[in-house]
């Protein structure tokens, strides 16, 4: 990620003379902002983003007072929505195949369940079954399905003001365009 769009951001979100520079230099601190909350949520992908070892660290209240902290949940929010989320079936750690044996009334949805498996990798497992019948057997192996990263969005002004700022400004994408061409012609010594 290019840190021009990041100082960006915190020019266009702050601005050189705002107070709030010294405590919150991107909005994502500010009350009512529903970045920081998704962000810390554990829900809309920020768990896959923040290191475990910043969860205890970065909370509201260091988002809001500390302005490193306030730069890296901004920064994390930002990434959380740039990422193209999807679940996967992830093996666990005892990845052995076995035989499992279908009872009565079984479906492939029951079983996967049942074992502590995924109806996609029974599926894959098993590629002619078509119908289940009592006393058939099945591969089996133990997985679960997790949200992961699979892929980035572009990162641009333009993205970054549809997937972070989310239409709150409208003019957020030639605002991030104008600090960005400032801030890479070296101008930045004009904003005291």
């Amino acid at each position: 990620m290019d840190w021009h769009l990041i100082k960006a951001m915190v020019w266009v979100e702050t601005g050189a003379l705002s107070s709030e520079w010294h405590f919150r230099p991107m909005q994502i601190g500010v009350k009512g902002d529903p970045g920081m909350t998704s962000f810390l949520s554990g829900k809309e992908g920020g768990e896959l983003i923040l290191p475990d070892a910043w969860k205890k660290q970065l909370t509201v209240a260091t988002i809001r007072t500390t302005p490193l902290n306030n730069l890296r949940a901004g920064i994390g929010y930002l990434l959380m929505r740039m990422a193209q989320f999807e679940h996967r079936t992830i093996l666990t750690v005892d990845s052995k195949i076995y035989d499992v044996t279908v009872k009565p009334g079984d479906s492939l949805a029951k079983i996967a369940k049942a074992q502590g498996s995924t109806l996609e990798l029974l599926q894959k497992l098993n590629p002619q079954v078509k119908i289940l019948r009592a006393g058939q057997t099945l591969k089996c192996q133990k997985a679960n399905a997790r949200r992961v990263i699979a892929g980035w969005r572009s990162i641009s002004t333009t993205t970054i003001a549809l997937r972070y700022n989310g239409g709150g400004d409208p003019n957020y994408s030639r605002k991030l365009d104008y600090a960005l061409s400032l801030i890479k012609k070296g101008k930045s010594a004009l904003c005291k």
